[in-house]
């Protein structure tokens, strides 16, 4: 076994033994555990937060750079998404309503 392989396996048994005590933490007390009010508050925001940490630099963004022309279909998808959600407030019509304007525009003027 050359040094690479048990530079790998140790490094294997390593992150097992860190995931699995991680995972196993909470289980090893006998107590219950409960979060304080100011980190149950702040878990409620965590979804949107990292959604929005994903998503909004995939519209504002290109290769790395900000757009810098309004001429991209995702900014017309975004705004036309927006305004459904906020007039019916239905998660389905929002995608459906931001895909029905940004793939004419992406595929059709190759914004």
């Amino acid at each position: 076994m050359g040094e690479t392989d048990a530079f790998t396996l140790l490094t294997i048994a390593c992150l097992t033994v860190v995931t699995v005590l991680t995972r196993c933490f909470f289980f090893l007390s006998d107590k219950p555990w409960s979060l304080p009010g100011w980190a149950q508050r702040g878990l409620q925001y965590a979804p949107i937060a990292a959604l929005g940490a994903v998503v909004v630099p995939e519209v504002v963004m290109s290769q790395g750079a900000l757009i810098a022309t309004w001429q991209d279909a995702r900014l017309f998808a975004v705004a036309t998404g927006c305004v459904w959600f906020m007039a019916r407030r239905g998660v389905l019509g929002t995608i459906v309503t931001g895909m029905a304007v940004y793939l004419p525009l992406k595929l059709g003027l190759g914004w």
